[in-house]
């Protein structure tokens, strides 16, 4: 797991990992840290954890990966990566998986969906969805 912290100064610049893109002035903005921790996969299968709540998931791998959604809890929130060439389908355990058009896959390499949970079972895929 690898931390991204993202720091907006006190004049909006942003700070990422301690390197400064800009020169914060004092007194106008109170600093503001945002971390965002990468739990990385190489497999070519996946059960999302009550821990990956609020994480980003990469998926790396060549091959087809099956990312298998059990039961977690309403609220839940994690962004999926296909950083490989392997599609990856999202597949329910005990739980419904809805998507604006029906699809459980990701589109391609470097596609980037968000898992979304309206109840511990009920949850909706968005993002870079495909066939």
């Amino acid at each position: 797991e690898t931390a991204l912290a993202v720091n907006v100064g006190s004049a909006g610049a942003f700070v990422v990992n301690g390197g400064a893109l800009g020169t914060p002035s004092s007194g106008s903005i109170a600093s503001t840290l945002i971390s965002v921790t990468e739990n990385t996969q190489t497999g070519t299968t996946y059960s999302v954890a009550s821990t990956d709540n609020g994480k980003v998931v990469t998926l790396n791998n060549g091959s087809a990966i099956t990312v298998t959604v059990p039961t977690l809890s309403a609220g839940f929130t994690c962004t999926f990566i296909q950083k490989g060439a392997g599609q990856v389908t999202f597949s329910a355990s005990g739980t419904t998986i809805s998507n604006a058009h029906s699809q459980t896959k990701t589109f391609g390499q470097y596609a980037v969906v968000t898992l979304y949970g309206l109840s511990s079972t009920s949850f909706v895929l968005a993002g870079d969805t495909g066939t």
